[in-house]
């Protein structure tokens, strides 16, 4: 399928797959008119980097993790690493957390508590 039909099954812009392709996370062939061309298992690939970037997950992260990742929802065969890896990720977004709410909380102290 062409980069139009994957848009339209998917609802992700034609430059959000080029920039997945260009990240390394989507695959397509080349025509001999130069235009790019999905098989089918490109629909799925999308959907789970979809989900994959809404859990918070950068394009290196989700490269990493993306060939561990089966289904559509993602599910996960949990190959080497694959743990690990998310582990990281989540304590990583819990010390952001942390920093925001004492960012927060010394910014309520400057206003005058709330």
């Amino acid at each position: 399928m062409l980069i139009g039909e994957l848009s339209r099954r998917t609802g992700v812009s034609a430059r959000s797959l080029r920039y997945y392709e260009a990240q390394g996370l989507l695959e397509a062939r080349r025509g001999t008119n130069g235009y790019r061309s999905y098989d089918e298992e490109a629909v799925a690939s999308v959907r789970k980097i979809r989900a994959l970037l809404r859990a918070g997950l950068s394009t290196e992260v989700i490269r990493a993790v993306l060939p561990c990742a089966g289904g559509e929802r993602p599910e996960f065969d949990w190959c080497a690493e694959l743990r690990e890896i998310l582990d990281g990720e989540l304590a990583a977004m819990d010390a952001q957390i942390d920093e925001l709410r004492r960012s927060r909380g010394a910014l309520v102290g400057l206003l005058g508590e709330r």
